[in-house]
């Protein structure tokens, strides 16, 4: 590998991981907007032209704020939580498909920092170990009220990685591959000359479980269990000072944007549009680089979507009892995931047998 190519990799990976830290901003005023139109009020409108500065003025603040640590608090695993729930939402990052290629010296580079041939496999390792940071933090904070939001977020999240698991298995059997790649680029074309060739029109039952699973999985209402202000005053960061709960605001909005770049990936056809074939728009735009920009834009505008969907459910649905969210997994999701994956199953197996 030449220097160059070294190069291109690192600004590549430099700008799809900073792209990806831009949510956080971005949807701190549309949280906070959206929040105001659902309940007919202005929101924040006073920071720069229509509110748009209101997220500085946020961090601003928070960085003002004095740190206080409580007394006897566990020093190394109080301060290693927020770092260890941060880091596997920006590991993630890596198996994430935002378009196809694009070329520069007469090379091609794909739009993703790492095309791994086990990207599902990877994607849920790596998510599930989001859980120790904030079991670490909840118990190190030695507040009772931390401590039951961390066991709160320890038993939804390991019951919640079942159907979410089990919905990726139905995907997996249904584009014969672990890369999250090759699943969007089987997305390409029309089904029966009239659907997009998408993921969800194979899999709408997965779909469902994998949507309903990644509220739960980030912790979001109405799943917020772990951090019920009026039972468990803040949850499992209710001793942590301003800049830590920054970091676990920061993990929360970006696991928002990866199970979102999931879902993209996996059921909405990733970077192809709906009823135009890539060879189509690449011969309209005469450009390999242009089709790569508009992939990525299409990319984003699906991912934007379904993160105003995190912010219209936030604020519509109510929040569950702790004994109903279990419920809903154990006696619902779980037993509707092995029945779709069955299903799948025995699709693939007569289709294969006709």
């Amino acid at each position: 590998m030449e220097w160059t190519d070294l190069i291109v990799i690192a600004v590549k990976t430099a700008i799809i991981y900073l792209g990806m830290v831009q949510v956080v901003p971005i949807m701190l005023i549309v949280e906070r907007r959206g929040a105001a139109f659902i309940q007919d009020r202005p929101g924040p409108n006073r920071v720069g032209p229509f509110g748009l500065f209101q997220p500085i003025a946020d961090v601003i603040k928070m960085m003002m704020k004095e740190v206080i640590s409580p007394r006897q608090v566990n020093k190394a695993l109080y301060l290693l939580g927020p770092f260890l729930v941060l880091l596997p939402a920006s590991l993630i990052v890596a198996a994430l498909p935002f378009g196809d290629f694009f070329t520069l010296f007469d090379k091609s580079y794909m739009i993703q920092i790492a095309n791994l041939d086990v990207g599902i496999l990877y994607v849920l390792a790596i998510g599930s170990l989001g859980i120790y940071g904030i079991l670490f933090g909840g118990w190190a904070s030695n507040n009772k009220f931390s401590l039951i939001g961390a066991m709160r977020a320890t038993s939804q999240i390991i019951s919640y990685e079942i159907p979410l698991g089990l919905a990726a298995c139905g995907a997996v059997l249904s584009y014969g591959s672990f890369s999250l790649r090759e699943m969007v680029m089987a997305q390409e074309g029309t089904l029966l000359g009239a659907l997009p060739h998408w993921g969800i029109f194979y899999q709408p039952l997965g779909f469902l479980l994998f949507f309903i699973a990644a509220f739960a999985e980030t912790n979001r209402l109405p799943f917020d269990l772990p951090e019920t202000e009026a039972e468990l005053v803040a949850g499992f960061h209710t001793e942590y000072g301003p800049m830590d709960f920054g970091t676990f605001f920061m993990a929360e909005y970006m696991n928002m944007a990866t199970m979102s770049a999931l879902m993209v990936s996996i059921y909405f056809g990733g970077w192809h549009l709906p009823w135009i074939s890539d060879a189509t728009l690449l011969e309209g735009l005469g450009s390999r680089n242009l089709l790569a920009l508009l992939q990525v834009l299409t990319v984003i505008v699906k991912i934007s979507f379904f993160m105003l969907v995190f912010v219209w459910v936030r604020w519509t649905i109510p929040r569950f009892r702790f004994d109903q969210l279990m419920r809903l997994a154990w006696k619902n999701l779980i037993p509707l995931g092995l029945i779709n994956l069955v299903i799948t199953a025995l699709i693939f197996y007569f289709k294969g047998a006709i």
